[in-house]
């Protein structure tokens, strides 16, 4: 039973619940972290199935978190903070392994179209603020891209949320700065779900890891290649947690409390890292094998949850 779970459900029913573009940075783009600032952070749950592609708003964000969901599938997370777009999305439901994940955050606001009426609680309970249609209806809106339910949109400008410069990898104590010694040349990595994948090839031409998922190229709305600065596969623990989607599918639980380890992808090598993020407080440390803290290549970083 995760113990985010136990911390947040106490008193509460435990059950089932429900080509070009790429050479912009969103972390080289920002000015330093002034001292004592911490970000505002709009964290999104965003649809990742074919129907739902291409996403709008993936290219701004400054994490994106990758996570198994049912049937093998995946969903994204995607965090901003150092400047928002205008529409993001499509939005989709919330997931019990997304709170854990945003503690580490400084009480972001977190955008999802709804949730299992069992998590409902817990997600009441967590150290952010909850922005869904129920609650702001006029954020968000029903696009004509798609077919529903792959059409929720989320339109940051009609929130409350601020923007400060402040990027959401520093905000977590990621740093960017010139490469560890040391790593392997890697052309490409891939990393394979039951039912999705995710390859990363890396460009010297663009200077980033051109993403592609289930074997096609993926896009913005635009019709500009994904790309990052820095890739992180993360093996993690992955588990059934205490609720089921409408279907009756267990919904996986990413754990992100503990420690393993993880590959660092930048400036087309690959470096062995390990994490470590002792309490559901605590932000995630990457270090390598000497010891020494894992830095970043400036731009977009995507964290990807493996099983390990």
């Amino acid at each position: 039973m995760p113990t985010l779970a136990l911390a947040l459900l106490i008193g509460a029913v435990a059950g089932c619940g429900g080509g070009g573009g790429t050479a912009s940075s969103p972390s080289s783009a920002v000015p330093p972290t002034s001292a004592g600032a911490r970000a505002h952070v709009l964290a999104a749950k965003v649809d990742n199935v074919g129907p739902a592609r291409p996403q709008t708003g993936l290219d701004k964000a400054d994490i994106i978190y990758v996570e198994q969901v049912e049937a093998g599938l995946s969903r994204i997370l995607a965090a901003y903070s150092s400047r928002l777009p205008s529409v993001v999305g499509p939005v989709r439901s919330a997931r019990e392994s997304d709170l854990e994940l945003l503690r580490q955050f400084d009480r972001p606001t977190f955008a999802f179209s709804g949730a299992q009426s069992k998590l409902l609680p817990a997600i009441a309970a967590a150290p952010l603020d909850p922005l869904s249609p129920a609650k702001d209806p006029d954020a968000f809106f029903r696009g004509s891209g798609h077919a529903a339910p792959h059409n929720l949109y989320l339109r940051p400008g009609r929130t409350s949320q601020p923007t400060t410069g402040v990027n959401a990898a520093e905000d977590i104590g990621l740093r960017f700065a010139t490469a560890a010694p040391g790593g392997r040349s890697v052309a490409a990595r891939t990393v394979r779900y039951p039912a999705a994948s995710f390859a990363f090839t890396w460009s010297a031409e663009r200077g980033r890891w051109l993403v592609s998922m289930d074997g096609a190229p993926a896009l913005t709305a635009e019709g500009a290649r994904l790309g990052a600065a820095d890739v992180v596969v993360q093996y993690v623990t992955v588990r059934p947690s205490l609720f089921r989607d409408r279907w009756g599918s267990t919904s996986p639980y990413t754990e992100t409390v503990g420690s393993g380890s993880a590959l660092v992808l930048r400036d087309g090598k690959e470096y062995d890292v390990r994490w470590s993020r002792p309490a559901a407080e605590s932000t995630t440390s990457f270090t390598t094998r000497d010891g020494e803290r894992m830095t970043f290549a400036p731009g977009q970083v995507w964290i990807v949850f493996a099983q390990k």
